[in-house]
């Protein structure tokens, strides 16, 4: 690693661990969070949040399809899909924090077939059905995550894709649809950790899933993180379907 990334990711890991600040709207929690780490948002996370690229690889994407992203942040993840798909499909980004959005924007200024949307997803509403909607690394971060999935398969064409990956941790009673298990001192050690930058860990957000598309593929896998040699956090990817 070169210096001036080390400083890069000094910085970013400084506002880690301030962690996430307190009161106020968590708009303005985001806010505050990401305002001086939205620069260099993607470096970092890139090592940080493993996944996105298989997930989208996955996906029956048709020419012409929309893709929404909800908590689409800077908009990073639209350079995992591939070249054709991003120009023959229309993509619609959403988030809720302005740092973030105010990088997306810059990003896409050129891109006539991209929109970027400052937006509650709770309440998000589309011109048109969305063939995809995607959400990475975002439902746990988000205190209303139940009307937010709710929101998300509403937005759906019949036959459209719910794409998820996300952090999660299996309580003593998991979904039978998992195979992991995740002990008490795992689950005690991660949610801890994530819960100070505003990160929720528990099996809820993937039970609602699996109840909401019973039609869908899962996958189960760890991701090692930077800096922190040796720990590796679990992780799921998801694709659920809406009746047709």
């Amino acid at each position: 690693m070169r210096w001036s990334e080390g400083v890069r990711d000094a910085g970013v890991l400084w506002k880690l661990l301030r962690g996430m600040p307190g009161g106020g709207s968590h708009a303005s929690r985001l806010d505050r969070f990401y305002a001086g780490q939205a620069e260099h948002y993607d470096a970092f996370r890139e090592r940080l949040l493993g996944g996105r690229r298989e997930l989208i690889a996955s996906l029956d994407i048709r020419p012409g399809s929309h893709i929404v992203e909800i908590g689409a942040g800077t908009g990073a993840n639209v350079a995992f899909f591939d070249a054709a798909r991003q120009r023959d499909c229309s993509f619609t980004l959403v988030d809720l924090c302005t740092p973030l959005i105010e990088q997306a924007r810059r990003r896409f200024a050129d891109r006539a077939n991209l929109s970027v949307l400052q937006a509650d997803a709770t309440r998000l509403q589309m011109d048109r059905p969305a063939d995809v909607v995607l959400l990475s690394y975002a439902l746990t971060m988000m205190p209303t995550w139940d009307a937010v999935m709710r929101r998300a398969a509403g937005l759906l064409a019949a036959g459209g894709q719910l794409a998820v990956v996300d952090f999660y941790l299996l309580g003593s009673d998991p979904p039978p649809a998992c195979r992991a298990r995740h002990g008490a001192l795992q689950r005690t050690f991660w949610r801890h950790w994530f819960r100070h930058d505003g990160v929720e860990l528990d099996q809820r957000r993937l039970q609602r899933l699996l109840d909401l598309c019973p039609q869908h593929e899962l996958s189960e896998h760890r991701h090692r993180l930077p800096w922190m040699a040796g720990l590796s956090v679990p992780y799921f990817r998801f694709v659920g379907r809406r009746a047709a």
